[in-house]
């Protein structure tokens, strides 16, 4: 691993060799068509953002984007893996084979109209407070890019869009990389909406999701208490556990809980509760024995409440694996790209976000900064592309869609999403991709270089999906 620096800059000087200055003809076919597409792109967008559709529900949203990848030529496998909302769209023949992978699930609770004030579009309903109505029709626009490259003879090769749903509840990518689905992919690439724009050589945060449920006895509160075992108390006495625990666990270490079921009436001692917890750090290695600690805390809570407990794995994930040779190939094409332009209006309406959630108003920030070193513990959420990147040499960026500071998974990222600055950002992130994955259909020698370096990252590490047995939860909603 510690040479890996060394061999990526030795492979990047020699086999790479771009013009900054200068448009190539084919990223100006790539430019062309993606500009071609984006008015149909950003209806797509926009659908999918009204829809705000979550974890696999997300049948109208999937539809749209399999029913325009097929209107372009694409073959569409619909209801992989098991879930009725995963597909995979696929053109040409042979190698290369490169992927894409598109998001399109949103978050309960913060529907938000495209207003810079807090306003809800469905009271109560949901919202794309991460873009995932950007990152599947843009992800779409750069598969699209390529198919007409490769349709015009100017590349060979195979292009897939994988439709992934649930990215934000239950990891869909886990049962797709389970079912085998990037076995014969040779490089994968991704991207994320972001506040700023950048090729992304950063991890993620390894997670594991698990449902813990207490079993006691109902009995009147008042008249009998004694001969009740209260499941609530063992609940209280777990999540007490819980936060006591945080105290001593490493700075890299998250752990959440979401009572689901506490008991249902004052007057009764509750014979059942339920929680929703889940534990992350920056490797999977640290995450373990902090997982295995707060499941044993169960046990404990159990034996303090006189009830029974169950705790079910609902499922886990891994952390990204970085890959700098592809980071390094969309740091150039993002530098050709130049940063996003956008208009005054477009200005006030991120300033005016930034007052409201009491930030710093400064604007938007698409500036193309040098690559960074990649951090041995980054901060940061968690995603299932990790799960990918274990499977498959994987490229990721992140580009700006939303103000600087502003917070995510809130109604201030889906007022973006629905408006021109997520529009700017998800047709940049097209251009980015496309011109990247150009770059791979036309050199086989850097796609040898990007899979190795995926290969010397994993080392000896065995993948193991982390979820229960049986098909996906598409019905536990």
């Amino acid at each position: 691993m510690k040479n890996i620096s060394f061999i990526f800059l030795f492979i990047f000087s020699i086999n790479i060799n771009f013009s900054q200055s200068k448009i190539s003809d084919i990223n100006q076919d790539i430019l062309n068509s993606i500009e071609k597409h984006s008015s149909n792109l950003i209806s797509i967008s926009d659908e999918i953002w009204n829809l705000a559709e979550t974890a696999f529900n997300e049948h109208k949203s999937s539809k749209i984007l399999a029913d325009y990848a097929i209107k372009n030529g694409f073959t569409v496998e619909m209801g992989v893996a098991d879930m009725p909302t995963a597909f995979v769209a696929t053109y040409g023949k042979g190698s290369p084979v490169i992927s894409v992978l598109g998001e399109f699930d949103a978050l309960p609770g913060i529907s938000q109209e495209a207003k810079p004030t807090k306003s809800p579009l469905v009271e109560g309903g949901a919202g794309h407070g991460c873009g995932h109505n950007l990152f599947g029709a843009g992800s779409l626009g750069a598969a699209i890019a390529i198919k007409e490259l490769i349709e015009s003879g100017k590349i060979s090769g195979t292009v897939k869009f994988f439709g992934t749903p649930s990215e934000e509840k239950y990891f869909g990518k886990i049962w797709m990389v389970k079912e085998g689905l990037w076995d014969d992919v040779d490089v994968n690439l991704s991207w994320h909406p972001a506040a700023q724009t950048e090729a992304d050589v950063q991890s993620s945060l390894a997670l594991i999701d698990f449902k813990i449920e207490f079993f006691g006895q109902a009995a009147h509160a008042s008249m009998d208490p004694w001969n009740g075992r209260s499941a609530s108390d063992a609940l209280e006495l777990y999540t007490t556990g819980v936060n006591y625990y945080r105290e001593h666990v490493k700075p890299t270490v998250r752990m959440h809980y979401h009572i689901q079921d506490g008991g249902q009436v004052v007057n009764v001692v509750p014979d059942y509760s339920k929680l929703w917890m889940r534990v992350r750090d920056t490797k999977r290695s640290g995450m373990y024995p902090v997982y295995e600690r707060v499941v044993e805390m169960a046990e404990g809570a159990a034996i303090l409440a006189n009830v029974d407990y169950k705790v079910s794995l609902i499922s886990g994930i891994y952390e990204t694996l970085v890959n700098r040779t592809g980071g390094a190939v969309m740091q150039n094409n993002l530098e050709i790209l130049g940063p996003i332009k956008y208009s005054e209006e477009e200005i006030e309406f991120a300033k005016k976000i930034q007052e409201v959630t009491s930030k710093p108003q400064n604007g938007m920030d698409s500036e193309i900064r040098p690559m960074m070193d990649t951090r041995e513990h980054p901060g940061g959420g968690s995603t299932d592309v990790g799960d990918v990147s274990w499977n498959v040499a994987n490229i990721n960026v992140g580009v700006a869609t939303a103000p600087i500071g502003t917070p995510w998974h809130s109604w201030a990222v889906v007022a973006c999403g629905g408006m021109s600055i997520g529009h700017k950002g998800m047709l940049h992130a097209s251009k980015a991709m496309a011109m990247t994955m150009s770059d791979l259909y036309q050199n086989d020698e850097l796609v040898k270089e990007v899979k190795n370096e995926y290969l010397e990252r994993k080392g000896n590490e065995v993948y193991v999906a982390m979820v229960p047995e049986g098909p996906p939860p598409v019905n536990d909603n």
